[in-house]
């Protein structure tokens, strides 16, 4: 082989190197895996707090608008009675409702009897 051939071809610039690849490999290992492996489980276990927390607030708005809803109904519920009774404690209503007793409304008043004590 020729000499100048070979000093031609390790005097080719060669492919850049990506510094921040070989700087990543070399703090990523195994060793340093098993050093940080409570801080791994710690930010799953904030995970999964986290998706519950999720979920949980998801069911208590659930629970909160179901309330809010059985509300509402026994609100209109509670109107729709008290309209009916404050109908039904009229004096005309109570009339019609037990004239098929055969009790009927007074036309003049009441008689009042003053006994004399002697």
């Amino acid at each position: 082989m020729d000499p100048t051939n070979e000093t031609e071809e390790n005097n080719q610039p060669r492919a850049p190197v990506n510094k921040t690849a070989a700087g990543w490999k070399k703090w990523i290992n195994h060793q340093w895996i098993v050093k940080h492996i409570y801080y791994f489980l710690f930010l799953a276990v904030l995970a999964v707090i986290y998706i519950y927390n999720g979920h949980y607030a998801e069911n208590t708005i659930k629970d909160i608008n179901r309330s809010a809803r059985e509300l509402k109904e026994l609100q209109y519920e509670y109107k729709t009675v008290k309209g009916e009774l404050m109908m039904r404690g009229k004096q005309s209503e109570i009339a019609k409702a037990v004239e098929p007793l055969g009790l009927k409304e007074l036309k003049k008043p009441p008689v009042r009897i003053v006994v004399s004590a002697k």
